[in-house]
């Protein structure tokens, strides 16, 4: 099946739900459980579905993101299998930059269309799951479909910011709105009809979602992008297939998040350090890939650490440490207390003989008698000695100096510098 199959991974979102995570890099590249990016979840899925001809679609800050797969993907000179970027570009026939999702697949289609492939598998390139692309794959072509869309089960909640579908009794899919709004949702009441022969659902999760994961026959891809400028596959490509072609669910069970925002970005990992995870980035079987350092062991000293995951590379003094995402090569002094904080570690270490690049700005890492509670910390940040970052105000959304407030946590930017002392 792996030569049939083309994937096609969306990347070119501007992320500004994201941001300042995306201030300096796009969305695929976000670092994520101490030593990932997002796109090695997509990446990693497809591999081992033996899927290796793969696109990433860019636009916004790609260089990050060109650098970690150019370094990661290395495939075999003897095998055809590839993880090529493809940036927006600006051509004589195309004017504009990617216009939405669809969009972005029209204006790359010269690229990708010269390679043999019956289906087109598309996914997007920021959420967090493991699933068997084979087996949807498969499910298409038993079921002779023309598309194919992953679903699962949401709550109303999530269903706001979401793709819904709903069903006839038989199961086939008869609409489908992208993130509508609660009145709406209480009027839809749920997705499969009362009697239905078809499960799916439970009563706190009524609705059928979305799940942005779709397989599209080679043909009929074509047809809807050449057919009309629609930009979006949620809002417009899909509703307008709905009464031409077979297009059919693939009901995934396993557990699956849109790490879109900040608050669920934080969420996804600080659910990495609970015991019981549903997800884990390690499987015997199926591992998670991602760039191969060789960096030494996280040396702890006289470090309490409590339900958190620490990288390697890290050195951590007489400090304590629970339920924390600690980052590759992060540095902490002692005295340093860290809660339910998210730290991104760092890309080259700071030799202890080496003055900062501004003679004022802190070390690089975390220094002394600093707490952090609920805090995100960005790649290559300095936190002074005796800062504190719990939001006492408890501010759901506010631009400080050195920092951010958003969704209630607060964000250390890349190369952000928190002075000495800095109470928030």
């Amino acid at each position: 099946m792996n030569n049939e199959v083309l994937a096609i991974i969306l990347g070119g979102g501007q992320g500004s739900r994201l941001f300042p995570l995306t201030q300096l890099r796009s969305k695929p590249a976000v670092p994520i459980g101490g030593k990932y990016r997002l796109i090695d979840i997509p990446v990693s899925n497809c591999l081992h579905a033996d899927i290796r001809r793969i696109f990433v679609l860019t636009q916004f800050n790609s260089a990050s993101l060109n650098r970690h797969i150019s370094q990661t993907y290395r495939m075999d000179l003897f095998s055809p299998g590839f993880v090529e970027i493809l940036a927006a570009e600006i051509t004589p026939e195309n004017t504009k930059w990617f216009q939405g999702t669809a969009d972005a697949v029209r204006k790359a289609a010269r690229h990708f269309l010269r390679y043999d492939a019956d289906y087109y598998l598309i996914l997007a390139g920021d959420h967090l799951y493991r699933m068997d692309y084979c087996e949807m794959v498969e499910a298409h072509i038993d079921r002779r479909a023309d598309i194919t869309i992953a679903a699962q089960p949401c709550t109303p909640e999530d269903a706001t910011q979401m793709g819904i579908f709903r069903f006839d009794r038989d199961g086939h899919i008869v609409a489908f709105e992208e993130k509508p709004k609660a009145e709406r949702l209480a009027e839809i009441g749920q997705s499969i009809p009362t009697g239905s022969m078809v499960s799916g659902y439970t009563p706190d999760k009524p609705f059928v979602a979305s799940m942005g994961v779709y397989v599209f026959s080679r043909d009929v891809l074509m047809e809807l992008l050449s057919e009309s400028d629609a930009t979006d596959f949620g809002k417009q490509i899909i509703p307008s297939a709905l009464n031409r072609y077979r297009v059919n669910s693939y009901l995934f069970r396993g557990y699956w998040a849109d790490v879109g925002t900040v608050k669920s970005f934080y969420d996804a990992n600080i659910m990495l350090t609970k015991p019981g995870s549903p997800f884990k980035f390690y499987d015997p079987h199926k591992p998670i890939f991602t760039h191969a350092r060789f960096l030494p062991g996280s040396r702890l000293v006289d470090a309490r650490v409590h339900d958190a995951v620490v990288s390697e590379g890290c050195y951590l003094g007489q400090c304590d440490i629970e339920e924390s995402i600690i980052g590759i090569r992060t540095h902490v002094l002692e005295g340093t207390t860290i809660k339910r904080s998210v730290l991104l570690g760092a890309d080259y270490y700071e030799a202890d003989t080496v003055a900062p690049a501004r003679g004022d700005a802190p070390r690089l890492g975390i220094g002394r008698n600093v707490v952090l509670d609920k805090v995100i910390v960005d790649k290559n940040a300095r936190v002074g000695d005796g800062a504190r970052l719990v939001n006492e105000k408890g501010l759901d959304h506010f631009d400080g100096d050195g920092y951010y407030i958003r969704d209630g946590v607060i964000i250390v930017p890349k190369d952000g510098i928190i002075k000495p002392g800095t109470v928030v």
